[in-house]
Formats: structure tokens, sequence, C-alpha cells
């Protein structure tokens, strides 16, 4: 089935469903292969979206509103910064991790893929659980990264955060595919790359302490 703009019923792109390149044997397997995890990405993200969860909707709307511009990091960073000694470490650990994964994401990751979005309508995402359509390109998730990133940089910084911040981040992450602004692809690429960035921030923030 193929929606009027050139979507698949999935939501996801006509372009991104075929029309590999012919590149030899070995670009045949690679392209072939790619088209079939944008397939099951769009299956999954189609079976979340019509999949009826009344009670999720709305807080998992607002989740994902409130992670807007890394708003939940930067409140958690103010409250522990309050406390001195580790806390107040990790606070500004984590802030620093949502600092390089924000500009990964959305400097660099973005204007390299340029994947589309989602067309919400022709998988029939429910008005109950919408958010607005970021202009940004859909690979990966900027929202999952920072989150993801503030969780790793700030935990490893005070452990017993660790395991509360990485559940809300994968809370964060799920609701960007629920409220049908990204695929599943997105949110696992942006929570890679929330890991990396925090691992980055780290080592750059050891090598100025000892520099």
């Amino acid at each position: 089935m193929r929606a009027a703009d050139g979507h698949s019923a999935t939501g996801v792109p006509d372009d991104e469903t075929g029309g590999e390149r012919r590149a030899g044997p070995a670009g045949s397997i690679v392209a072939a292969a790619l088209r079939d995890l944008r397939a099951i990405d769009g299956a999954v993200y189609a079976a979340v979206a019509t999949t009826p969860t009344p009670t999720l909707d709305a807080a998992l709307r607002r989740l994902s509103r409130a992670a807007d511009h890394s708003k939940l990091s930067l409140g958690i960073a103010a409250g522990l910064a309050v406390f001195p000694g580790r806390p107040r470490r990790a606070a500004c650990a984590g802030l620093g991790a949502v600092a390089v994964a924000s500009v990964s994401a959305n400097l660099l990751a973005k204007r390299l893929v340029h994947r589309r979005r989602p067309d919400r309508e022709a998988a029939r995402v429910t008005i109950a659980r919408q958010v607005p359509m970021p202009a940004s390109a859909s690979f990966p998730s900027g929202h999952t990264a920072s989150a993801v990133a503030f969780a790793v940089g700030a935990g490893t910084v005070l452990p017993e955060a660790l395991l509360p911040l990485w559940s809300l981040a994968s809370a964060v992450a799920y609701s960007r595919v629920h409220t049908g602004v990204h695929y599943p692809g997105d949110v696992t690429a942006g929570a890679a790359l929330g890991v990396a960035s925090a691992v980055t921030a780290g080592r750059l923030r050891r090598g100025l302490r000892w520099g």
C-alpha cells in the first residue's frame, strides 16, 4: 500500500524501502541488508502506532515535550548542583555530555544522513499522542542522544543515579517513537551516540584536569 505522498503504509518513504543502486555483489548485499533493516524499522514503528494505549498517550506526550531542548536534564542537573561534592560534579559531567551529544546529533549526524521524518498520517498515529513534528532530519534522535548522554555522564560520577537516569532516558527514547516523530532505528542510533558522547566528554574532562 502507498500513501499519496509516496510513503508506504508504515510511514517509511518509498525511496527508503527500495531502489538500491547496482554496485557489485558486495554493494548489493549491503543495500539489501539496509533495505531489510528499514523494513523492520518501519514495521515496528507501524506496530507502535496502531497499538491502542489511551492510558499512556497523555503521559508519554508530556514526557516527550518535557525533554525538548534537554529541559529534563537541565532541571535534574540544577537539583544535583545544589549539593556539593559528587552530585555537583555529576551535574557538570552530565551537562558536558549533553553538549557533546547535541552538537554531534544536530550539527553533524542529522546533516549527513538527511532521513525524512515518519508520515504519521499514513501510519495512523492517533492525535491524542502527537507532539509537534520537528523540521530537522529524523536520524538520529537528538532527544534520545542528549537524555542518554546525561544519564551516562552523570551516572559515571554518581553511580547510584545511573539506574533512575537511564530509566528516564529510556522512557524519553520510547516516547519519541510513541508520539510518531521518530523511527525505532533513530532512537537506537541516538542512544549509541549518547553513550559515545558521554565517554568522549569524560575523556575531555579528565584531559583538561590533568593538562
